[in-house]
């Protein structure tokens, strides 16, 4: 009786000692990161915005924002956070502050455009930059002109002139890193506009806007259209309109999102006395190495990229995508990309293609 008492004992511990003994990989975990995006409707409160033919730039932003966020928060692997969900004025600094505070992996500003020309029209996508041509200075005036309603802006953003977009030089060169990414996303919602909604593309623009100047991760300011064009400001003062706006936006964040490496793995057990199976790429997979991106067509020439090799370069909407290499190995790859490093090119990342297909890695 107690050999058979033993067995009985000995066959409920093995397994459970044989379990106990199987490594697990605790590099893998069953959470799932999120993307987190702020989204930011323009104006708001006693900052009407561009205010035309009773029209407000605040409200028509802030509808755009709701209808976005509720398409963004269906996804599990999204989080959404609003700066404003009310008609409340912020000062532009909060708006950053809430972004920076959520940790966010973008930040996305809704706003309407005006000009005295009533037959301008498009929407257009901006990204920090300091570039000085009058058009430029025009528009970053006008969105930064909010400042001046904010008490005691002048200690609030120290050294920075609301005219003078060159004033934070210093801001610009710590936030480079997130350029590359930032247009990214730029010239995404540029082709889903033109191919979605059939508007006019004005492309992807920089200038010195405060609310992106101190946002400190990849972030664009959308212009949706002109409310000074009568076909476009119907167009979004309509439900149908802003739902469209919306979609496309939404559209253009998910194309951002799955270029990025945010998912982890989840938790299996694993038995590391058998070799890892690695699915390999294609066998006519091509890795490059992206050192730039661009609304300036270069000559793609070594001289042009610190004599990086093989310069390539691709046109997406209306950026320039710069490339140097041209391998079938990913080590080669990696090793170039060190050497872009070294030599300037701070945010190089590796592509591959695949099956006529372009992915980041």
């Amino acid at each position: 009786m107690k050999t058979k008492l033993y067995l009985i004992i000995a066959l409920i511990i093995i397994p459970v000692l044989s379990i106990a003994n199987i490594p697990i990989d605790s590099t893998k975990t069953n959470v799932k990161k999120v993307f987190t995006v702020v989204l930011d409707a323009g104006h708001g409160g006693k900052d009407s915005g561009k205010f035309v033919a009773n029209t407000k730039e605040s409200d028509i932003a802030l509808k755009v924002v709701k209808i976005l966020g509720k398409q963004l928060e269906s996804h599990a692997d999204i989080k959404v956070v609003y700066t404003r969900t009310t008609d409340k004025f912020l000062e532009l600094y909060q708006r950053a502050d809430i972004a920076n505070n959520a940790k966010a992996d973008l930040f996305v500003s809704v706003h309407c455009n005006a000009a005295a020309a009533t037959q301008a029209k498009g929407n257009e996508t901006w990204v920090l930059g300091i570039h000085r041509n009058a058009d430029n200075l025009e528009v970053v005036q006008r969105e930064n002109s909010v400042i001046l309603l904010e008490e005691d802006y002048k200690e609030k953003y120290v050294g920075f002139d609301p005219n003078d977009p060159s004033s934070f030089a210093t801001n610009l060169m710590i936030q480079e890193e997130y350029l590359d990414n930032s247009i990214e996303m730029g010239a995404n919602v540029q082709k889903r506009f033109a191919e979605d909604l059939k508007r006019k593309n004005r492309g992807v623009k920089q200038a010195g806007f405060a609310v992106l100047r101190l946002s400190y991760m990849p972030s664009v300011l959308i212009e949706t259209g002109f409310l000074t064009n009568k076909e476009e400001r119907t167009f979004l003062k309509s439900s149908a309109g802003q739902k469209k706006v919306a979609a496309s936006i939404y559209d253009a964040v998910l194309d951002y999102q799955k270029n990025r490496d945010i998912n982890l793995f989840e938790v299996e057990q694993i038995d590391t006395s058998s070799p890892t199976v690695i699915k390999p790429a294609a066998s006519n997979a091509i890795y490059k190495v992206q050192i730039s991106a661009s609304s300036k067509r270069l000559e793609a020439k070594s001289y042009n990229f610190n004599k990086l090799p093989e310069i390539s370069r691709e046109k997406d909407g209306g950026i320039y995508r710069y490339f140097t290499g041209n391998f079938s190995s990913l080590k080669e790859a990696s090793d170039l990309r060190k050497k872009a490093i070294v030599k300037g090119y701070k945010s190089a990342f590796i592509v591959i293609y695949e099956n006529g297909e372009r992915r980041r890695l």
